[in-house]
């Protein structure tokens, strides 16, 4: 008698001996010898393996040893894959249709939009030589939280989101037999963005502190005057509260600062519409993501010591620009069909870094940034110079980097925390691939720390260096392939060197500490 069955059950199940009873349910799967029976609700089908609810659980069994009978059973003949996309408006609207349509054109297939209701609509992909459906890719647009509670009712395959997964959510995932969301291959950086303060083109401000953005949200600060403008009241304005920027705003913005948003704030479901409010509007102030700033003008964000950090598509891919906003896929452990791993392998291509980043988004191809590029970063390094860190050091800094180039692919951590961000544990992947294919072949990596100016420059330049080689071994680890007899992979660090921000605040010194990777 079988007393225990794995979740992931294939064709070996049915060389157990014995007959499970059939009960009148969605489907029965019969092995080829027809001595093994079992019967189940069909949860799924992805061409290969059926996913079956039965008395033992949920099964996971290959079509190829058994045979299907039943209202529930699939049309094995003319299959067709389905994907259940659920969560961000932004990356469902824009982001992911601009990556079908390309993934598609490339492997003979035609993309057919059929719009059903409201944030809802599919992706037909048909085969442009037998005019066939071959997969739909069902996308339900709204917010991260939709999306979230989707997946926890087994209603989405994958979760589009501008947030990472909250703690209660991983918990209410692994409860419901989805696997630990937090384990390696359960979720993945698409694409990049930011989130910036904008105002009108025709506002007096220009730039403006992280403190002083929150204080204004908070409606601690209410008036233009304060901030050197106007003597008038500040207008707010804000996505959604339930949308994941929103939240990645209030985790970024408001949560270092200890202040919740104020009641007098106009949200937007449409990014667009936030923008288009701001910009007719000088006396008002909102916060988007930065491929949906439109016709506005982003602020700078400014520190009391002088140094100031303007947004860019590179500042963002190097996180030396701090409200980052990394556009995220969740998956539940379980397989999915054939042609949706294959448009899930397509979106790490080149070519599809070439598509995230006409359709407006920042993507993860690392570039080099050439020594004479790096716009205020030696100035800054020559403006904290003194009794700790001697003009000695800062020669020798220069001489080591000044031969090299900078790539776009950075280490940052997360707050409080030695463990690297949602953004820099992509780009361990990211940098391993890249090894592993030989695209530095014959070069040098140097793996360079930085850190924060609190505490002693000796000590600051050993946790940097600690950095440095942690970050290296975990690159090392990811490319399992990699020749390291072709590459050279070296560390080194400079501590406070090269200041990045203020130290005045959390956010600053957060992106002061990281790990930075320069190539010769």
């Amino acid at each position: 008698m079988i007393t225990h069955i794995r979740v992931a059950v294939y064709a070996a199940l049915f060389l157990v001996m014995g007959t499970l009873p059939v009960v009148a349910q969605d489907i029965a799967l019969t092995s080829r010898d027809g001595k093994v029976e079992l019967s189940g609700t069909l949860l799924g089908f992805d061409g290969e393996f059926y996913r079956v609810a039965t008395e033992y659980g949920e099964l996971t069994i290959d079509s190829s040893g058994v045979q299907c009978a039943g209202p529930g059973c699939p049309n094995l003949d003319n299959f067709v894959a389905e994907l259940q996309l659920s969560g961000s408006a932004t990356m469902g609207r824009v982001l992911m249709p601009a990556l079908i349509d390309a993934f598609a054109s490339r492997n003979g297939y035609r993309a057919v939009k059929d719009d059903e209701a409201e944030n809802r609509f599919t992706y037909r992909l048909e085969d442009e030589k037998t005019n066939q459906t071959v997969a739909l890719f069902l996308f339900s647009a709204s917010n991260a939280d939709e999306g979230f509670a989707d997946l926890l009712a087994d209603e989405a395959d994958i979760v589009m989101s501008l947030r990472e997964m909250r703690p209660q959510e991983r918990l209410l995932a692994r409860e419901a037999g989805l696997g630990d969301m937090k384990g390696p291959n359960r979720s993945r950086v698409l694409a990049l963005d930011a989130v910036v303060p904008v105002v009108s083109v025709s506002n007096p401000i220009h730039s403006i502190s992280p403190l002083m953005l929150a204080q204004v949200f908070s409606g601690k600060i209410s008036n233009w005057k304060t901030l050197g403008g106007p003597d008038a009241p500040i207008d707010l304005h804000l996505p959604d509260d339930s949308s994941g920027l929103a939240q990645a705003i209030h985790d970024q913005v408001m949560r270092p600062a200890l202040l919740d948003f104020a009641q007098e704030i106009t949200r937007h479901d449409d990014l667009a519409e936030l923008a288009a409010a701001v910009e007719k509007d000088s006396l008002s102030i909102g916060i988007t993501s930065y491929a949906e700033q439109h016709g506005t003008a982003i602020l700078t964000l400014s520190g009391s010591c002088g140094f100031s950090l303007d947004v860019s598509r590179l500042a963002i891919k190097t996180e030396d620009y701090p409200l980052t906003a990394p556009m995220f896929l969740y998956f539940p452990a379980r397989r999915l069909p054939q042609i949706a791993r294959e448009f899930l392998s397509f979106t790490r291509s080149p070519n599809a870094q070439l598509v995230i980043r006409r359709a407006g988004f920042v993507d993860q191809t690392a570039e080099e940034i050439p020594v004479e590029e790096q716009g205020n970063r030696f100035a800054n390094a020559i403006a904290v110079a003194g009794p700790e860190i001697s003009l000695d050091e800062l020669k020798m800094m220069t001489a080591t980097l000044t031969p090299m180039a900078r790539l776009t692919t950075s280490f940052r951590f997360e707050a409080g925390s030695v463990r690297l961000d949602a953004q820099s544990r992509s780009n361990v992947q990211q940098l391993a691939r890249a090894l592993e294919v030989g695209q530095y072949d014959t070069r040098r990596l140097l793996f360079v720390g930085f850190s924060d100016g609190k505490g002693a420059a000796f000590a600051n330049r050993k946790i940097a260096l600690r950095r440095a080689e942690a970050v290296r071994q975990a690159v090392i680890a990811a490319a399992i392939t990699v020749n390291l007899d072709r590459v050279a992979l070296d560390v080194d660090a400079f501590g406070e060197a090269m200041p990045m921000a203020c130290d005045d605040s959390a956010w600053g010194r957060q992106a002061n500490r990281r790990v930075e990777v320069w190539v010769r």
